[in-house]
């Protein structure tokens, strides 16, 4: 396999202490760069840009500057590998925000007089895995709340920019997570990694 370009997008919110999150990314990393792939981060958490209000503003404001390097390693990237936890039923709000942020016309969309054009997609080629961290039991989510953030995600937010396709990793039950469970979960993401997916 030749090796590709991986970033990894760090969604915790919480840049104070580690979570599992954060030792599922590095682990990925490590079977990634053991194979040789190409790997960059983004830590949302560690970046600073306001959420946005209006459709004025996420089409004619300019991008902060801090997100100028998270769009320039999204557009070099051939795998995107996406690490959060439920909140409430979905994402967290910064990661919400970022996303909203990096996804302005003329680098997610083409534009067209003016304006964004959905149908003209500016992400292609380009696969992705997303990674959900969560205290209820994986199959509960994806059963019986239909895994509805993740697929939100899929749908309307990486499909419509053209990232497709896209595989989901689901880590349920963390609250209760014994020795084992935490290394056979690492074990699996370094192994994902090895093989860039």
């Amino acid at each position: 396999m030749s090796p590709k370009r991986i970033v990894l997008i760090q969604g915790h919110p919480d840049a104070t202490r580690p979570h599992l999150c954060h030792a599922l990314a590095a682990s990925y990393t490590a079977g990634a760069e053991e194979a040789g792939h190409l790997v960059r981060c983004i830590k949302v958490a560690e970046l600073d840009f306001p959420l946005l209000r209006s459709q004025q503003a996420w089409e004619g404001s300019a991008l902060p500057a801090d997100l100028e390097q998270a769009q320039a390693d999204i557009r070099w990237a051939e795998h995107i590998v996406l690490f959060f936890p439920v909140w409430l039923g979905d994402m967290p709000a910064l990661l919400k925000g970022f996303l909203e942020q990096v996804a302005r016309p003329d680098f997610a969309f083409e534009q067209e007089a003016g304006q964004a054009t959905f149908t003209k997609k500016g992400l292609k080629n380009r696969s992705a895995r997303v990674v959900v961290t969560m205290g209820m039991p994986a199959l509960i989510y994806r059963w019986y709340f239909r895994a509805h953030s993740v697929k939100s995600l899929q749908r309307n937010i990486l499909g419509i920019v053209g990232i497709a396709p896209v595989h989901e990793t689901l880590v349920g039950m963390v609250d209760d997570f014994k020795p084992a469970d935490g290394s056979r979960w690492l074990a699996k993401l370094r192994r994902l990694g090895q093989r860039a997916q």
